[in-house]
């Protein structure tokens, strides 16, 4: 797929991107509900080849393709790793699905009810190692927990700013200012959040446009002044902790949403598996969030 291809697809594309991107401090989680337990690896690398295995085998397989799922975001050693013989990147561009890399460094600790992203000093090398690799574009995660308007305000400021650095590079930025679905004040933030959004986005010079990432809203609909922004290529979905079912029904409320779900995508894989098991259960998963991202209820 050429550049135009990719930005067609991701803008207009019927389907949802899958979150491949579990980091350090994720993939213990990730690999223990794929029925691998701790003590299957001894250090940081075997731990790392493991995960890397696991997500081989989704994107290697059979019903891992472009006509449901119309991108997939990568961990910085997926994107530099190969699968079936081929750099990644290639491998899912062959298949007709948009790589994106993941590139913040985890949170900082919680102030004003939020989370910042961490300093990324090296954010210029693995933007131009990104784009030389093929990739289309970015995500970059903050978390809000309460709805703090300075907090909230202060997420929405970085998240531009390092929007600004990926677009600056060549690359689409996903924006995920993830408000906790377990806060207490979960719909006022959202509110709040939309809010900082809009202004983030009317204040953007020039034609750039970005894509959002964010929690489905508590109330249904909430987001739709986003999704029809004209600064704003594509609005995704988050699962946040709900499980798949849970994710896929709240999501279909949502017009112009679609997943870009993690745990609800993979919840029902296991290691033991055998390939008809594995591509069988990984296809209903698709099939689900499929219809959950394209076809909508009242």
């Amino acid at each position: 797929m050429r550049e135009q291809d990719m930005m067609n697809k991701i803008a207009g594309g019927n389907g949802f991107i899958a979150a491949l991107d579990q980091s350090g401090g994720s993939t213990p989680k990730a690999l223990k509900g794929y029925g691998i337990e701790d003590d299957a690896w001894s250090s940081e690398e075997e731990m790392f080849g493991l995960i890397h295995q696991m997500r081989s085998r989704i994107i290697t397989s059979p019903v891992f393709t472009g006509e449901k799922v119309i991108g997939a975001i990568l961990f910085e050693r997926t994107m530099d790793g190969q699968a079936d013989g081929k750099p990644v990147p290639a491998l899912l561009k062959e298949r007709g699905v948009v790589p994106f890399i993941k590139i913040d460094k985890g949170l900082e600790a919680e102030e004003n009810g939020v989370q910042l992203m961490k300093p990324m000093p090296d954010l210029d090398v693995l933007l131009r190692r990104a784009k030389g690799l093929g990739m289309f574009g970015t995500k970059e995660r903050s978390v809000i927990n309460l709805a703090n308007r300075e907090g909230i305000a202060a997420i929405v400021k970085q998240q531009f700013e390092v929007g600004r650095q990926v677009l600056a590079a060549g690359l689409m930025p996903i924006l995920e200012p993830e408000v906790n679905i377990k806060s207490p004040e979960r719909a006022d933030a959202d509110q709040i959040l939309l809010e900082e959004l809009l202004k983030a986005l009317d204040a953007m010079p020039g034609d750039d446009k970005v894509m959002l990432k964010l929690s489905i809203p508590a109330k249904a609909g909430l987001f739709g002044p986003l999704v029809d922004h004209p600064r704003v290529l594509r609005v995704v979905a988050l699962s946040g902790g709900y499980s798949r079912p849970e994710a896929c029904v709240e999501l279909a409320k949502n017009r112009g949403m679609i997943a870009s779900f993690s745990r609800a995508l993979l919840q029902d894989l296991r290691h033991q598996m055998s390939a008809a098991a594995f591509d069988e259960s990984l296809g209903a998963a698709i099939d689900e969030i499929y219809t959950a991202s394209t076809k909508k209820v009242a």
